[in-house]
């Protein structure tokens, strides 16, 4: 029902002054997102009824070329603004920009996903912070980063072409550290499976979304 119609009788109708797509955006938080992240941005969703987000990802592949992620989410922002979105938010951490996300985040009036990348926000930037010594010299994967190994770690890296680099990237690596967001078996095997592959030891540590979940809720 389009609640600017309704009206007292024998009045003519009220304009917004704003086309009706243009008024619902107004009214949703378009959350920009890395593509790595999207699947879990939609458990949380559902999980806890947040139909207000507007969701847009940008290349999961941005998680190997940090580079491109704040010209990125220059871009997406304008798009956003262009299409009636007053209300938005980064679903990106640091995310190895060094900082650009957050000179970004200060022009824009924009907030993002507290912590340095997303394994920290997965584990709760607190606990990760907590644990910074003990997991000194770990390789982390995510749920994303355990089903897609071999096209966002060892193509990037060159491995499928150069499997000699793999002590040059990997040597100083003593553990693989899956964070899981879901009690899944099948892809624990494939995190066994890469630890294997880098000749590290393997720990599982069940993480649930995290500060992901807060952040989100908060927008």
């Amino acid at each position: 029902m389009d609640m600017d119609r309704i009206v007292p009788e024998g009045e003519p109708p009220v304009e917004s002054g704003f086309p009706a797509k243009e008024r619902s955006n107004r009214e949703k938080v378009h959350v920009i997102a890395c593509g790595a992240i999207a699947r879990e941005i939609l458990a949380v969703c559902r999980q806890h009824g947040l139909d207000h987000i507007d969701l847009n990802c940008l290349p999961a592949i941005w998680h190997a070329y940090p580079q491109k992620i704040v010209p990125g989410l220059e871009k997406a922002v304008a798009e956003a603004r262009e299409n009636g979105f007053e209300k938005i938010f980064f679903a990106y951490a640091d995310c190895g920009t060094g900082g650009d996300i957050d000179r970004l985040c200060e022009r824009e009036g924009i907030a993002r996903i507290e912590g340095p990348h997303c394994y920290s926000f997965f584990a709760g930037n607190e606990a990760f912070a907590d644990r910074a010594d003990e997991d000194l010299f770990s390789f982390f994967l995510t749920d994303f980063l355990a089903r897609q190994f071999e096209a966002f770690v060892i193509e990037p890296l060159g491995l499928d072409r150069h499997p000699e680099l793999k002590a040059l990237y990997f040597g100083n690596y003593r553990k693989l550290v899956y964070l899981s967001q879901e009690e899944d078996e099948a892809l624990q095997e494939k995190a066994r499976a890469a630890a294997a592959y880098l000749g590290l030891d393997y720990e599982y540590r069940f993480t649930g979304y995290g500060d992901l979940t807060q952040a989100l809720r908060s927008a």
